[in-house]
């Protein structure tokens, strides 16, 4: 009796929560053409509509929303609409009843639709989905991920849970789809180790989609930012995704990607050079503030002259309708293109006062740096600017913060240490990265140097500030047990205060930590050693020796990051050849898809160190590379093209005097000429002064010629001509006149010409060395001195280099002993 009574029960049961058919209710919606006929729908068929149904609606009205344009899109005119609430009842008394897929999409719309996350419908739908957790797929799971997200949870224990399923069952997904959802989503509280394997996953996975994945690719890209890591072999792999649909990517996705790709510090000339193509097209197409801001910010930084005009007039006509933001973006994106434009910079500038209160810490610094680069003069807009900043200065706890509102207010003009300043800073200091001291010290140097220069004075506050956070930086060194975490701190510091005080104990624990250099940390650790210009020998043959056991690891992209330290502190590691020979190998099937400024400052580098890569130089001196080269001059910023350039004739130049078998022409002579002519100018005191030892010492002014070019325009200080006997030739005509230079005589194209010396005779070049001539820690001479002086003696000339150390020396402290040094170096005697 019990059994058959359950049986009975069963099909009501069905029946009170499941209407017999739902399909034609569904088709009905289906063929609705506004959403006014789905809320009509929804009204007269609310007291029969399933959960189902219910979910069709909402797919319904999302649809009708996703087909119209930005600016069409009123998802309040839906939230707000009388039937919506109607659903919104429907769906609240449905909830436990709606399959998996039904739950986390009705979520997902919902909150498309602006509702609240803190709405009690909202809340039923994630917990009910918290409950479901485990037995979600891959693909709902993702999407629930994404509503998460959307509500800012990314680090909250339900996220967490997530992440635990994604770490779980990671090695049975196949959906590279789903997984760049969840990769972006959980991001932000996953370990080193799961971040690896989720690149590997995500690696393995890409030869199961086809080329038309652009948001897959983005997500990928996405990933890799948020966890800040610039793994090339992926970004290759979605970079040729991006490149095979450049043509078709809205603005939304170009400026995003390029976003992403200025983060990660990757660069793609090809996806610039398409991109800006297909950004130019879209100038006269928008005239919507928002929209033309996103235009502005991607295509100004690498738009030519006429372009940045075009763009330049027409945001400025757009100004009066900018937001906080938007202005914010603008004055970013002028300091970028460097413009000078003073007219668009006061207004943006007038926008940007109104709204100073409005703005983040890190927003008011980055508006500081941005006036101070554009030479924008204000002092009501700077009083405002310092009182904001002073504001959050005031009530900020986190030491980053802190570092950053401390930093802007040195910047800007007539700085003052203030007692609140101080007392800020010494009260994080305990709490405080290597960043965050080495930016404190910077900006109290800055304020030490305006007190000595216009009052002439320093505080002692100011130096026992100093001394605080030489104490805490020796102190945060000596905690580091971890090349990683060392690296993670070091990868951006800069500045004197760190060089001065820091540095010796930062090699010393890299030494301690060196070991852990592997493929994945040597580029980075090779490009801090490079740009401090610290010759460290035991540091360099590690890294040679990573580099030979683990080069198929290593992408060809991060070669030029690995010999920089090698060419820069003209160090040789024991197993040079096979070292460079190594480096080299790797790159040659990549030579046609790495970036051509990469190239040419590849070739640089090696010619530095006297390697001369037959495969690569050819590549480099070739036409359609040169071509490919002049096209992305063109989207460079005018300081970056001139280093391009100046590196790609020095290039020339090394290989046309080092390598005459490789026939490579000489072709800078117009470019030289143009630099020099305007480089030449009036002689210094120093070297007046040396000048008229020199003449002394020679016997006359006619004796010594003063900032020579030589036949590839190669400047020497100094040059004289001693006959076989030793004894100085005089010049020809010497017109030369203290503080003036003789006018330049320009080579022909074969430079190697000139005139003749006497049999037995020789020209000698002095060359006085700077400090930066030298590594920072030792006397040894840095790869583009010593291959200065190669090239000057391939010339013809023997070479005196005369070290700052030993010209500024005690010994030499008077004009007899310098004058004896001079004769020493010249003729091989002592005193006269």
């Amino acid at each position: 009796m019990l059994r058959l009574r359950a049986v009975c029960l069963f099909p009501w049961r069905l029946f009170h929560f499941r209407p017999f058919s739902c399909e034609p209710l569904i088709s009905q919606m289906d063929k609705c053409t506004d959403e006014e006929q789905v809320f009509d729908f929804i009204e007269k068929n609310k007291a029969i509509l399933s959960e189902k149904q219910v979910g069709c609606a909402f797919n319904v009205l999302w649809q009708f929303q996703k087909q119209k344009t930005s600016l069409l899109k009123s998802v309040e005119c839906i939230r707000d609409h009388p039937q919506f609430l109607t659903l919104y009842n429907l769906t609240t008394s449905k909830v436990e009843f709606m399959n998996d897929d039904t739950l986390v999409n009705v979520l997902y719309i919902t909150q498309q639709f602006a509702v609240e996350a803190h709405d009690p419908l909202v809340e039923a739908l994630v917990t009910e989905a918290w409950r479901r957790l485990e037995r979600f797929d891959i693909h709902v799971l993702s999407k629930f991920s994404t509503c998460l997200a959307d509500q800012h949870l990314h680090v909250s224990p339900l996220m967490g849970k997530i992440a635990d399923i994604v770490n779980r069952k990671l090695e049975n997904i196949r959906d590279l789809r789903s997984l760049s959802v969840l990769m972006v989503s959980i991001s932000s509280l996953i370990s080193q180790r799961f971040q690896e394997q989720l690149v590997k996953k995500a690696e393995l996975l890409f030869d199961t989609i086809d080329s038309s994945q652009v948001n897959i690719a983005r997500r990928i890209v996405q990933f890799l930012r948020n966890i800040k890591y610039c793994y090339y072999p992926l970004l290759e792999r979605c970079n040729k995704i991006f490149l095979s649909h450049a043509n078709h990517l809205d603005l939304e996705s170009i400026s995003k990607i390029l976003s992403l790709y200025h983060f990660l510090q990757f660069h793609s000339f090809e996806f610039v050079l398409m991109t800006k193509n297909r950004l130019t097209e879209m100038i006269p197409l928008i005239d919507h503030p928002a929209s033309f801001v996103k235009l502005f910010i991607a295509l100004g930084p690498s738009a030519g002259p006429e372009e940045k005009k075009q763009l330049e007039s027409s945001i400025l006509l757009m100004s009066a309708e900018l937001t906080s933001q938007q202005a914010l973006a603008v004055i970013v994106a002028l300091e970028e293109m460097e413009s000078r434009n003073s007219r668009l910079i006061k207004k943006i500038a007038s926008i940007l006062h109104k709204h100073l209160d409005d703005y983040k810490p890190i927003e008011l610094l980055k508006i500081t740096q941005a006036l101070i680069f554009l030479h924008y003069r204000s002092k009501e807009l700077f009083v405002k600017l310092r009182e904001a900043l002073l504001s959050h200065l005031k009530i900020s706890v986190k030491s980053s913060e802190i570092s950053l509102l401390v930093y802007a207010i040195s910047m800007l003009p007539s700085p003052h240490l203030d007692e609140v300043v101080i007392s800020r800073i010494e009260a994080v200091l305990p709490q405080c990265d290597l960043n965050d001291l080495n930016s404190f010290a910077t900006s109290v140097l800055r304020w030490i140097q305006y007190d000595y220069m216009y009052l002439e004075s320093t505080t002692g506050k100011q130096l026992k500030l100093l001394q605080k956070l030489d104490h805490y930086g020796h102190q945060r060194l000596q905690k580091f047990n971890n090349l990683n975490r060392l690296w993670e701190e070091l990868k951006s510091l800069k500045g004197d205060w760190f060089v001065e005080s820091l540095l010796e104990e930062t090699i010393a624990t890299l030494q301690c930590l060196m070991d852990e250099i592997n493929y994945v940390n040597v580029a980075g650790i090779s490009s801090f050693i490079a740009r401090m210009n610290y010759l460290d020998t035991l540091i360099l043959d590690r890294i040679a020796s990573v580099v030979l056991q683990q080069i198929e690891k290593i992408h060809p992209f991060a070669v030029l990051a690995i010999i920089l330290p090698f060419s820069i502190l003209n160090y040789d590691p024991p197993q040079r050849d096979e070292f460079f020979g190594t480096c080299v190998q790797h790159l040659n099937s990549y030579l046609t898809v790495l970036d051509p400024l990469m190239l040419v400052f590849l070739g640089f580098s090696f010619a530095t160190l006297q390697y001369f890569p037959e495969d690569l130089l050819k590549t480099i001196f070739n036409i359609k590379f040169l071509d490919r080269l002049d096209s992305q001059l063109e989207l460079l910023c005018s300081s970056l093209n001139m280093r391009v350039q100046f590196r790609l004739m020095e290039l020339n130049r090394a290989v046309c005097l080092e390598c005459p078998e490789y026939q490579i022409p000489w072709f800078h002579d117009r470019f030289c000429q143009q630099h020099y002519n305007k480089d030449i100018g009036s002689m210094n005191g120093v070297q007046q002064h040396v000048y008229k030892m020199l003449a002394e010492v020679l016997g006359g002014i006619n004796c010594v010629k003063a900032s020579v070019l030589t036949p590839y325009y190669h400047t020497v200080d100094f040059e004289c001509i001693l006959d076989k006997r030793k004894k100085p030739l005089p010049y020809g005509n010497h017109n030369t006149t203290l503080g003036k230079l003789p006018a330049s005589h320009w080579e022909s194209n074969t430079p190697i010409v000139r005139s003749r010396l006497p049999p037995g005779a020789e020209r000698i070049a002095f060359d006085f060395l700077d400090l930066r001539a030298f590594c920072r820690n030792i006397p040894h001479l840095k790869g583009k001195s010593a291959m200065k002086k190669r090239h000057l003696e391939i010339l013809g000339y023997r070479v005196i280099q005369i070290p700052h150390f030993e010209w500024n020396s005690m010994a030499l402290s008077t004009k007899e002993a310098r004058m004896d040094y001079l004769r020493e170096r010249i003729f091989g005697e002592g005193k006269s």
